[in-house]
């Protein structure tokens, strides 16, 4: 079949891969415009124009995918099919009318429709996800179902590690979705649940929660955002790795980061939270050991 590829993200990179090396190669990439970036607020370019370019695709930039100019450019392409994965913007009409679409969505619909479906599926505790193949419509994630397969959340899953197999599988499943037509099946809306996208709140190890849950919130946060825990100076802390503890492990004041083992161990309502990887403000992670030497050679409790 005849592509164009509409993505942004990292994760949509594999897809794109995967699509350009099939026999549904893209004749254009579509993604969002070069923004500003880094502590130098450079700018650069999104994951998947970069990756266009060096695969010797096709590709263009536009504020919005909208307007008239990208969407005589889709037209001109002639796509039997346009494949979304993670473009991070609003289709509507007349685009969204215009051409067969098909999204690449990291969840089983129609559990977790929404921009951050990987987070929620690890912090919710779920034990599996998946990837979902789906026809684009109006609603939020809400059209019919081509193709699905499931995935298994281990216990030690992040997001970083969760997603690379889900990136890995959605480029498989797109392909198998153009390369052999498949009845798609309506959602059933009763059944739906949203994920929202990650707030500052959602990033806050707030300690009235139990343990485990928080443990949850470090893994589905790591690499790419961060969950942080506050300090008694009102600073943040970085939290990249932690491990919950039962009540009779670590039986510390909710609320309190002690600061007295070999690591910091937060208090929380059920359990206590041991940090094991954590990031000073403005530095690079570092061991939670490192990080209380370095506390006592400046003195600090």
């Amino acid at each position: 079949m005849r592509t164009v590829f509409l993505g942004t993200s990292e994760f949509a990179v594999a897809v794109l891969r995967r699509l350009a090396g099939s026999p549904h190669r893209p004749a254009l990439v579509i993604s969002r415009p070069d923004r500003r970036r880094g502590r130098g607020r450079r700018l650069a370019p999104p994951p998947v124009a970069q990756a266009a370019r060096e695969l010797g695709l096709e590709l263009d930039q536009p504020q919005s995918i909208n307007q008239d100019e990208p969407r005589a450019m889709i037209a001109s392409a002639r796509p039997d099919v346009v494949c979304v994965c993670a473009f991070g913007a609003l289709i509507t009409e007349p685009l969204l009318s215009a051409h067969p679409m098909l999204n690449v969505h990291p969840s089983l619909l129609p559990r977790w429709r929404g921009a951050a479906p990987i987070e929620r599926a690890i912090m919710a505790g779920d034990e599996r996800t998946g990837v979902s193949i789906m026809r684009v419509t109006a609603g939020l994630d809400s059209g019919p179902v081509c193709l699905a397969q499931a995935e298994a959340i281990e216990s030690t899953d992040t997001y970083g590690t969760l997603s690379e197999r889900l990136q890995e599988l959605g480029g498989e499943l797109l392909v198998r979705a153009l390369t052999r037509s498949r009845p798609c099946i309506e959602q059933d809306d009763a059944l739906a649940s949203y994920a929202e996208k990650i707030s500052a709140g959602d990033r806050l190890l707030d300690p009235v929660r139990p343990a485990i849950e928080l443990e949850r919130m470090v893994r589905a946060l790591t690499p790419h955002i961060g969950a942080h825990v506050e300090l008694e100076d009102g600073k943040w802390l970085g939290v990249r790795e932690a491990r919950a503890l039962a009540d009779d492990e670590a039986p510390i004041t909710l609320g309190t980061l002690s600061l007295e083992g070999s690591r910091p161990v937060l208090g929380c309502a059920w359990g206590a939270l041991e940090l094991m990887v954590v990031q000073p403000a403005g530095r690079r992670p570092i061991s939670a050991e490192d990080y209380l030497r370095g506390l006592q050679g400046r003195g600090s409790p």
